[in-house]
């Protein structure tokens, strides 16, 4: 079965966030299970573009409106990642550096989108599927199944994940121009609240839909930034099915990013030697547990809260807990974690940007990892923190509802609270500190996170048997 995931991200090409890291392994891991899974994706001027030989495979002109837009499609020639990765590059438009937050983005995603068709449309080799991620490939769906141009591709089954349900790409209609000949039927597809709505659009038109945990799946009916009815309707034909994490890159025994690799058997050992460079590296004091915090900074993640509760955990514990932020976001956010740094020097450190080594060091040294998210479909950070043996205190939202279990319950091993509020996070800093002072209990919740099993290979296999239930339609 010959599979290709459509994304904006693919981690280690170009990263934003958790849709990189999910569509850099989960082709991997299908590969290892016999699945012929490959990336394509936009070509970016970066780093791994820069260091890597690729090979010009197609070639061809696409339209975009009256634009006449010429396009490649680079293959990387080595199978450096472990499946086929192809890049699409239009001179001007799909050559950049940055991933996001062009003015012309809509029309880099839409050309992008319309190169892959175009290019599948010549192949004499079509896939088997079709796996579409998050809004910048939601037209695909609609454009397979509605177009003239692409009759012969009509057979295809699409796969449509959701990353994140609060974008949507929401286009004009002076952008209808932009696409091929549509059925004009068929418009309706396009639509939601009087706009073009490609993830709606995705959602109406696929075979089938996945969410990236399975409480995310019923929570689009309740938040999904105007969607919750269309989510509602068409409930039957998706399914939640958790990400996992890629356990040779996320492994503390083998880790190149952290100073001191550890197992579960040395636990207790990498966990202090880690956290020492921490310490120094930020000037607080090894003896206090360490909850940090990783992430954008944005309300999504909670991230206006953490200000006023850090402020309330050390008053209430000044010689007790240290905080260890990194992220990037906001700028009136940036100024409030930069002055918790000011206010509490030995107390709190801060990095404002992404730093992937950093990150990993956090994961290997810190004692807590808060993630305190309004919304988190799935959230890979407390995937991580379970792997380093690093307790998670999470939201009851989403993936984090699903991947963690309270300490306080049977077989738990996590902090978990309820409300989004100053409140809740600095109860749960109290348990944190409280638990951290059981040294025994806490050793014990390490071993058992360490010992979970959140890697690809299950997904992997729940994405195989989705493939299979379209089987019989192909």
């Amino acid at each position: 079965m010959r599979v290709y995931h459509l994304s904006a991200e693919c981690y280690p090409v170009a990263k934003v966030g958790g849709l990189a890291d999910v569509v850099g392994a989960l082709p991997k891991y299908q590969k290892l299970l016999g699945i012929d899974a490959a990336v394509v994706m936009p070509f970016y001027d970066r780093k791994f573009t820069r260091e890597n030989k690729f090979d010009v495979v197609f070639s061809a002109v696409t339209l975009l409106d009256t634009r006449r837009l010429y396009f490649e499609v680079l293959k990387e020639s080595t199978n450096k990642l472990g499946f086929d990765l192809y890049l699409i590059r239009i001179p001007g438009l799909l050559d950049r550096e940055e991933v996001y937050m062009y003015p012309d983005e809509r029309d880099q995603f839409m050309a992008f989108q319309l190169a892959f068709l175009d290019w599948i449309s010549y192949s004499q080799q079509s896939p088997d599927i079709i796996h579409c991620h998050d809004h910048h490939n939601g037209l695909v769906p609609f454009l397979l199944y509605h177009s003239k141009l692409y009759t012969r591709l009509a057979h295809i089954p699409t796969v449509f994940t959701i990353h994140n349900g609060q974008y949507h790409g929401v286009l004009g209609w002076d952008k209808l121009s932009y696409l091929p000949e549509i059925d004009r039927t068929q418009i309706g597809l396009l639509d939601w609240a009087g706009a073009i709505n490609p993830l709606a659009a995705a959602v109406k038109c696929c075979w089938k839909y996945t969410t990236v945990s399975p409480s995310y799946l019923h929570e689009l009916t309740i938040n999904s930034n105007g969607l919750e009815y269309l989510f509602y309707t068409e409930k039957a034909k998706g399914s939640g099915i958790i990400n996992g994490i890629d356990t040779e890159v996320w492994n503390p025994k083998t880790d190149p990013m952290i100073p001191i690799n550890f197992t579960s058997a040395k636990l207790a050992q990498g966990k202090e030697k880690n956290k020492e460079v921490i310490c120094e590296k930020f000037g607080l004091s090894p003896d206090k547990p360490i909850i940090s915090f990783i992430g954008r900074l944005v309300l999504e993640k909670g991230a206006d809260l953490i200000y006023d509760s850090v402020k309330r955990s050390l008053a209430e514990y000044p010689d007790g807990v240290n905080f260890v932020l990194l992220g990037a976001g906001d700028p009136d956010l940036e100024k409030d974690f930069l002055a918790l740094w000011e206010l509490f020097p030995g107390k709190v450190g801060v990095f404002i940007g992404y730093d992937e080594a950093l990150a990993h060091l956090i994961y290997a040294g810190a004692d807590f990892l808060l993630m305190p998210s309004r919304v988190e479909p799935c959230g890979l950070n407390q995937l991580y923190a379970l792997r380093y043996g690093t307790v998670p205190i999470v939201r009851s939202t989403g993936g984090l509802k699903d991947t963690v279990i309270d300490f306080g319950d049977e077989g738990g091993y996590g902090i978990r609270f309820n409300d989004i509020t100053v409140s809740d996070i600095c109860y749960s800093v109290s348990r944190a500190v409280a638990l951290y002072q059981n040294k025994k209990h806490m050793q014990l919740l390490r071993k058992r996170m360490m010992d979970l099993d959140f890697s690809w290979d299950r997904s992997a296999k729940e994405y195989i048997t989705l493939y299979e239930s379209l089987k019989p339609v192909i």
